[in-house]
């Protein structure tokens, strides 16, 4: 008999960490504004190249990567929220809405899911 890993399952083995970015912006007195980036607030994530057919032939065309991001229903990420995963400091943007899929409540897996790109954070230039 397996030996039981206390409800570990495969979904949970490929979180990894992930950092909430928030954007300041603050007026640059021309009438413009100036934005800076601040940590926010941590959760787990596990994050997957979308590898779908229509996908596949758009990120030939090197038209930007999309991926499927997964958490637990207690992280609801936004439309256009940005974050970086931990292990190698990608910045991600969220391009749909996380209250849009989720599990039920009555449900016994405790997933949320949103599309997200890859992501630059724009200079200042």
């Amino acid at each position: 008999m397996e030996e039981d890993k206390g409800g570990m399952s495969l979904l949970s083995e490929a979180m990894t960490s992930c950092t909430l970015l928030t954007e300041t912006r603050t007026a640059d007195g021309y009438g413009g504004y100036t934005a800076s980036w601040t940590d926010g607030d941590g959760f787990s994530a596990a994050i997957v190249l979308d590898s779908s057919g229509a996908d596949s032939r758009a990120q030939a065309a090197a038209v930007v990567n999309k991926y499927t991001v997964t958490t637990s229903k207690a992280v609801t990420l936004s439309f256009h929220d940005v974050f970086r995963r931990e292990s190698d400091e990608k910045i991600f943007r969220v391009i749909s809405d996380g209250d849009d899929k989720h599990t039920p409540a009555s449900a016994g897996l405790d997933m949320r899911q949103v599309q997200a790109e890859e992501w630059r954070i724009p200079d200042d230039d």
